[in-house]
């Protein structure tokens, strides 16, 4: 290759025109754009070289009816508040997607910032993300057809997940959930027919969802086959993992005999709440021997060994209080018998968990109400984020579309916990909060970027969320 081509390939590179490639026939030198396709059938990555146009030796320029520049739109206007805001949530994502995905990162990483958003078709992925200033400088190719390709290729790269999984894998208790996606495709192999929450009888798509119940943060994500709640998906799922550096806080949902039987079996610690009518209230013992204050409401606890289960009991006396009431109004209107009412007297306030460990009783009790504090990640992800949408047609590419969303949900709830260390959760969601960064714009005028100022609240709220994206000495 001579030594003008060599310089014109280096420049294009400082550029951040990284996947140009250019190759000589007779006398001439044709530019192509390198990219990553999933070849189905080989099941694994291959290269596919995209024609660019003939590079003129004169004018040092490719001559062709298209440029590899045609996913560059110009704009000179970008919303540069929430742009920020959106890095700043991914920024623990960022250096695990950029070392584990290797070529194809920056098109997840554009996926899952715009997604945060709300649901984006891939169609408009690309009109979102030109709307936004680009902090990272990356130069991701979003169209459609290739994010098709993209997605293929990280629901199938395995390895690449488990790489990002367990660096998120770092805290003790996680809580635990299967829930189900629809989808509107009926030739995907993992997917049942069900019932949906709207009543709809459509294919399902089933998830496994670990939240950090330390930090509030997904840890995992795993689409698996089946439609009962069980935990016989957990060996397969989970057996990548150091399983005994963590326990599972699980919901009522997941109790029975069988589940805690086969968790005891794969050595995974658990714990797990037992429901009304289980027998184990009787195996506990009545009396409570111990107390400890939770949030200044008094718990009084007791522990029972059972087997290879250990069990303990809670009494939240403010909620024994409220629940006697409600009894009680309950027996006067004889809408209780006898029977009924004796019994529901002698669990009132009380919640029974149940654990393979055994450990202190407030932190077993500390674990399990956290857990209530990461129930909405569940939601969020399948409604702020819309990920039960989905069209797509085969298998490969709903692993990827499901990796997304955890990406996007990773980013939301990482907003949700500036908003929570705030206290202000509660009267601004973490949309709301990106609506105002967005007044924030970045102006260019070809030779530079202007930053236009920040309204008085969005400063507010930035040395209240301590995230000093606008600093007050800045020009």
């Amino acid at each position: 290759m001579e030594t003008w081509v060599e310089e014109w390939l280096k420049k294009q590179r400082q550029e951040g025109k990284k996947r140009l490639e250019v190759k000589q026939s007779n006398n001439a030198y044709y530019v192509y754009e390198s990219t990553t396709v999933w070849d189905k059938v080989a099941k694994k990555r291959r290269k596919r070289s995209i024609y660019v146009g003939k590079l003129d030796r004169k004018e040092r320029i490719i001559k062709s009816s298209r440029t590899v520049l045609s996913r560059v739109f110009p704009r000179n206007v970008w919303r540069y508040g929430d742009a920020l805001l959106l890095n700043k949530a991914l920024e623990q994502i960022f250096p695990l997607l950029e070392e584990s995905f290797g070529d194809v990162w920056e098109e997840l990483y554009a996926m899952a910032l715009v997604r945060i958003l709300g649901y984006t078709p891939l169609k408009r992925i690309r009109s979102r993300w030109d709307k936004i200033f680009n902090v990272k400088k990356i130069k991701p190719l979003l169209e459609p057809s290739h994010l098709s390709d993209i997605l293929r290729i990280a629901g199938m790269d395995r390895a690449a997940q488990r790489k990002l999984f367990s660096a998120l894998m770092g805290r003790e208790h996680v809580a635990y959930d299967l829930t189900t996606v629809t989808t509107r495709s009926t030739m995907m192999n993992i997917a049942r027919i069900g019932y949906n929450r709207y009543g709809e009888y459509l294919p399902q798509v089933n998830v496994i969802l670990l939240v950090s119940v330390d930090d509030n943060l997904p840890s995992m994500i795993r689409v698996v086959p089946g439609n009962i709640k069980d935990v016989s998906t957990l060996k397969t799922s989970l057996s990548e993992f150091d399983m005994a550096k963590l326990t599972l806080v699980m919901d009522r949902g997941f109790f029975s005999e069988d589940n805690m039987d086969e968790l005891i079996e794969n050595k995974v610690n658990f714990i797990l709440p037992a429901r009304r009518n289980s027998k184990l209230y009787s195996i506990a013992k009545r009396k409570l021997t111990g107390h400890f204050f939770y949030r200044n409401r008094l718990i009084k606890y007791r522990k029972t060994a059972a087997g290879q289960k250990t069990l303990y009991l809670f009494e939240d006396t403010k909620m024994r209080e409220e629940e006697e009431r409600t009894i009680y109004k309950l027996a006067d209107n004889r809408k209780k018998s006898k029977v009924e009412f004796a019994e529901a007297i002698g669990k009132a306030g009380r919640i029974l968990l149940v654990s393979n460990k055994n450990t202190g009783e407030k932190k077993i009790f500390e674990s399990w109400k956290q857990r209530e504090g990461v129930e909405q990640n569940f939601d969020t992800f399948k409604t702020t984020l819309q990920s039960d949408i989905m069209y797509l047609q085969d298998d490969e590419s709903v692993f990827g579309y499901i990796f997304v969303a955890f990406l996007s949900l990773y980013g939301y709830c990482t907003l949700q916990n500036m908003l929570r260390a705030a206290n202000i959760l509660n009267k601004v969601s973490p949309l709301d909060l990106l609506e105002e960064f967005s007044s924030v714009y970045a102006i260019g005028d070809g030779e530079r970027v202007i930053i236009t100022e920040a309204p008085k609240k969005v400063r507010e709220y930035d040395d209240l969320l301590k995230t000093n994206l606008f600093p007050k000495n800045r020009s």
